[in-house]
């Protein structure tokens, strides 16, 4: 751990030296990262990308510090070609929360502005389409800031009196009643707003030009966001010449679940079975993610033990083994090979989920990680049936789903040179994960920046080259036989001991 650190001051002191009248070292006891005033952002990030090679913007976060009367935006980078993060950080007026926007030098920061701008109301000069990304345009106010209020406002923090210890219960409407429980921005007519871009929707169809003798038009198709089109996650509002989609337009925030919010009023702990919640394939790994951060915060007390370690890596590999086999049955779906594909992924992943019901007592919400550890340790006769797994079963099941689909031709002609995304599309729009790799960009976060014991493991970094929707299949094949070697390796040297710190 003392290692990651120096490492991370090695990069710092870098940027510190090129730019010694622009940035600061954030010097607040436990923060770690560079200041930089907002007028210098723009040209300090452009530097960054084109000078020192920062090309990959990972995330971008607002941060609200009441007490202070300021806000922060917090910038995570890092390069496509390997090494620690770089964590820069700019300070603004809570009064008037303007920074410059970084849209221009990292397309991917489109989605993440706006973000900020929903939920805590900082404004991003130079944004091309600052609006709402999560809330409707009929909410009030921003959502993150520590002094906003539903307009219902229960107890400040929980344990709710109304709930404990008194024990009573009472229906929330009694408090909350039916109308009463939503505001709307000053001069916001619910009955007259038409959501946009659904004004496309009304038109049915653009003209577009003439070619040749062909009198054609563009149609505009809504995609989603009712089940099965996109689970309901989000919709598309696409733009047709065809059977070409020229533009597509992403709506969010159908399925936004508050956890941030309710993650204000929780202790560290209750925080965990949350993130269980944030995708239901991956529960193991959501958990892994928000341990890792707490136990960064809570210091060496919680340094997991070497066997809490090893079964951490096992279970995250299995979630992106299961993970990866429900991309390729449900990519088949959407090709219209409904259901059939599907099923033989299913059947891996209900195996996997077996596995996670025994170590964990759930099947999806698993709630297994505790900081320091795990909550306990894996039942007789797991580790044998892992291995089984790892060498013989998961291996075999790859092979035959790769004799059936890969050169399906139906699965080639509608995917080979469909869709394709170059690397610098890639890293600029924020790619990550198998999207990433299969631009040609091999950037893989245990291998450029290991966290966990992941530098012990000897594994490649899946990567294809075309970018488009074959290779974007294809690198799920990849992920999951590297996986399987990391399992075999994890499953191989595991220690015996104590699970929890």
């Amino acid at each position: 751990m003392n290692e990651e650190i120096k490492v991370l001051e090695t990069y710092e002191q870098a940027v510190l030296e090129r730019f010694p009248d622009w940035v600061r070292v954030d010097e607040r006891e436990g923060y770690q990262g560079l200041l930089v005033e907002s007028a210098n952002l723009l040209p300090l990030m452009s530097d960054l990308r084109d000078e020192l090679g920062y090309d990959l913007l990972t995330s971008l976060t607002g941060v609200d510090y009441l007490p202070e009367e300021k806000m922060e935006v917090v910038y995570h980078l890092f390069r496509s070609t390997g090494g620690a993060i770089l964590e820069i950080k700019v300070q603004i007026p809570r009064s008037n929360p303007v920074v410059p926007s970084l849209v221009g030098l990292y397309p991917g920061a489109a989605f993440q502005e706006r973000e900020a701008w929903d939920l805590l109301g900082i404004k991003f000069e130079g944004h091309p389409h600052l609006k709402r990304i999560l809330m409707w345009e009929g909410f009030s106010g921003h959502p993150l800031r520590k002094d906003w209020q539903e307009v219902f406002y229960g107890d400040e923090k929980k344990p709710y009196e109304d709930r404990w210890p008194k024990g009573k219960t009472k229906k929330i409407e009694a408090d909350n009643p039916y109308q009463e429980n939503i505001a709307y921005p000053e001069g916001f007519n619910p009955e007259t707003w038409i959501p946009e871009p659904a004004e496309f929707l009304f038109k049915g169809s653009i003209p577009l030009e003439q070619e040749e003798e062909f009198d054609t038009e563009k149609l505009v198709v809504n995609l989603g966001p009712q089940h099965p089109s996109t689970h309901g996650v989000f919709r598309m509002v696409a733009t047709l010449d065809g059977e070409t989609v020229v533009d597509l337009e992403p709506v969010m925030g159908y399925l936004h679940r508050n956890h941030e919010k309710i993650g204000e009023k929780n202790t560290f702990a209750m925080n965990m079975p949350y993130t269980d919640r944030l995708d239901y394939f991956c529960s193991m790994s959501n958990n892994f993610g928000y341990a890792l951060a707490v136990e960064k915060l809570l210091g060496e007390k919680y340094h997991p033990p070497e066997r809490a370690q090893y079964i951490r890596v096992i279970m995250a590999e299995l979630t992106r083994v299961l993970n990866h086999f429900m991309a390729i049955g449900f990519f088949l779906n959407d090709l219209g090979a409904y259901f059939t594909p599907a099923l033989y992924t299913i059947k891996e992943r209900e195996l996997i989920l077996d596995i996670f019901e025994a170590v964990a007592g759930s099947r999806m919400m698993c709630n297994y990680f505790r900081f320091g550890g795990v909550v306990r340790d894996l039942p007789q006769g797991m580790e044998e049936h892992i291995r089984e797994m790892a060498y013989e079963r998961l291996p075999r099941q790859i092979d035959e789903l790769d004799r059936y689909l890969v050169e399906n031709e139906i699965v080639v002609s509608r995917g080979q040179g469909v869709g394709v995304l170059t690397p610098e599309q890639a890293i600029g729009l924020s790619a990550a994960g198998p999207v990433l790799r299969a631009s040609g960009v091999p950037y893989d976060i245990r291998r450029a920046d290991p966290y966990s014991i992941y530098d012990r493991f000897d594994f490649d970094v899946a990567v294809r080259y075309h970018g488009d929707v074959y290779d974007r299949f294809l690198i799920r094949f990849d992920e999951i036989r590297q996986s399987i070697r990391i399992l075999q390796q994890a499953i191989d040297s595991i220690p015996q001991g104590e699970v929890l710190a």
